[in-house]
């Protein structure tokens, strides 16, 4: 990067952290630290979307769009019906009991083993997502800088975990405001340098119509197919259970909006979220469907991740082969792009299309070829480049100031989502498990205290679990398949709590236990899709509730 770059980088980074800590300078309280409820619902709704907006939304879901398409955004349809369901009935139950954690509430209505299991799996899941928002930046920072990633993994870690113990939720979510107008601000401008730097009998129209011709514009999904990922059904049916657990029993949401200064402001938020997410994940997609057709007119790499491709080439024994597929590659790409502009000349020639879909089915032969021949060299190399793709297309066409804004879209991103997982472990930690079963005396100071060394100690975690995350594919999908083993099972316990009056405890406890016992079985030892986890654990914890209830069994 140029040093214009660099001190773009540099200020909106520091702009970020000097105002949450400022905003946040007399916060030194558990309520403060933890809960404060002071937020508009403008605040409450932009920290919402900053929380699930993490640096892997925007490194992750421009490459999907490249490689497979728009059906990804079917995985946020659920999202506009879950918000009305919390909003009716979530919001006004956590304000009337004023809990700090979702998880008070099921010791309410069912006892201290129940709200443990639910916060541990909370926990668990949680501190190894952290790991994953950590991950996205550092591979920014490895890929450009050619650092090693652990090493990076550790820096970006230590920062985010000073700046969440610093600040507090008011600093989150004061400085969350500031992080997204950078994110979307930065996604626009790459969205039009992307058209800018199309050739000019090209243009928008040209773009969309060569994207969809080969695919990429493809949103809505009919079939169904439990082995198709993504569909409107899994996006409706799954999804909704997804977005239900996640938004309603997940601390790292439930103490954004706990933050409201009203049940009004915190479902305004939650209804602002609903409306203005999908359109968002949109874009992002959108702009990496741009960025293929881009790539039609530019040679692009064989393989995206620059390092890993060098290190082939330079393999003794599979590096001659990785260069002739280049060069096998570079022609390929060269037959495409006569085959787009023959396309773009006759739009409604059937054959002219054809002739297109071969070319890229050629290209895409040689990429698989490409990525074989790295696997031969080094059997530990990964070789899903989708993480790359956007950051290819930045470093190499952006102009300088304007690659600083989007890596800081990026370092925005991941610290509003990291220091919200950080400050979520932390207060269920104190409020969950350390003040209700180690030390039930303990002041507000002490538990401010233990609060602070919470988010240091889960910082580590996510740490160390970062370390492992690039052997674990597509960042966007391997957190959302992390979610959806035990956001099922979590959502069921709460619907059990809040709709069957007559489940006791010890029913609901145990079936909860068979559930995440059959999520497991299901995620590694079956095909099902990952959406569906969440729907089979919610139903699995209300049937097995009802019926043992209801035959006595428990």
């Amino acid at each position: 990067m140029s040093w214009l770059d660099w001190t773009v980088l540099a200020l909106t980074q520091l702009l970020i952290v000097v105002y949450g800590v400022w905003k946040s300078r007399q916060d030194r309280d558990m309520e403060s630290y933890l809960r404060s409820r002071t937020m508009s619902w403008f605040t409450v709704g932009l920290s919402i979307m900053a929380t699930q907006a993490s640096a892997i939304t925007f490194l992750s879901a421009p490459g999907l769009a490249y490689e497979e398409g728009m059906r990804f955004v079917q995985f946020y349809f659920g999202l506009p019906i879950a918000m009305v369901i919390l909003s009716a009935f979530a919001v006004p139950l956590y304000y009337r009991l004023n809990v700090y954690t979702a998880y008070e509430f099921l010791e309410k209505r069912f006892d201290v083993k129940t709200r443990t299991l639910a916060a541990v799996l909370f926990l668990t899941q949680r501190g190894l997502a952290a790991g994953f928002t950590i991950f996205a930046p550092s591979l920014i920072l490895s890929s450009l800088l050619g650092w090693n990633i652990y090493y990076t993994n550790l820096v970006i870690g230590g920062i985010v975990i000073i700046y969440t113990v610093t600040g507090g939720t008011r600093a989150v979510a004061r400085t969350q405001k500031t992080q997204m107008a950078i994110i979307l601000a930065g996604m626009f401008l790459a969205a039009w340098y992307v058209v800018k730097g199309l050739p000019e009998e090209v243009g928008m129209e040209g773009a969309l119509t060569l994207a969809g011709k080969l695919g990429r514009l493809e949103t809505i999904d009919w079939t169904f197919d439990l082995n198709n990922r993504y569909t409107i059904w899994s996006g409706l049916l799954g999804g909704t259970f997804l977005m239900l657990s996640y938004f309603g029993t997940d601390q790292s949401q439930v103490q954004r909006y706990l933050g409201g200064q009203s049940i009004a402001q915190s479902r305004i938020g939650l209804l602002f979220n609903g409306l203005l997410k999908i359109p968002m994940q949109f874009a992002i997609l959108f702009v990496g469907a741009l960025v293929f057709a881009f790539y039609l007119f530019q040679a692009p790499p064989v393989f995206f991740n620059k390092v890993v491709a060098e290190q082939t080439r330079q393999d003794v024994v599979v590096g001659d082969k990785y260069i002739a597929a280049e060069s096998a590659f570079a022609e390929a790409i060269n037959a495409r792009k006569q085959a787009a502009l023959n396309v773009l000349q006759q739009p409604e020639d059937a054959a002219a299309v054809e002739v297109l879909r071969e070319k890229q089915a050629a290209v895409d032969g040689l990429r698989k070829e490409a990525k074989s021949l790295i696997k031969q060299g080094n059997p530990a190399a990964d070789t899903n480049d989708i993480n790359y793709i956007f950051l290819t297309y930045v470093f190499d066409f952006l102009p300088a100031g304007l690659v600083g804004l989007i890596i800081s879209v990026i370092f925005s991103a991941s610290m509003s989502s990291t220091s919200s997982e950080l400050q979520a472990l932390a207060s269920t930690t104190v409020v969950d498990v350390y003040k209700r079963l180690w030390k039930p005396s303990a002041s507000e100071q002490e538990c401010y205290q233990v609060s602070r060394w919470a988010t240091v100690g889960w910082g580590v975690y996510a740490i160390i679990f970062a370390m492992f995350a690039n052997r674990l594919g597509t960042l966007i999908e391997a957190v959302n398949i992390l979610g959806s083993l035990v956001y099922g099972t979590i959502l069921g316990i709460f619907m059990v709590a809040f709709l069957f009056k007559q489940v006791g405890a010890k029913a609901v406890f145990i079936s909860a236990l068979l559930s995440e016992a059959l999520i497991l079985a299901l995620f590694l030892y079956s095909d099902v899709p990952f959406l569906w986890y969440n729907v089979i654990g919610c139903v699995v914890v209300v049937g097995a509730s009802l019926v043992g209830t209801k035959l006595r069994f428990w």
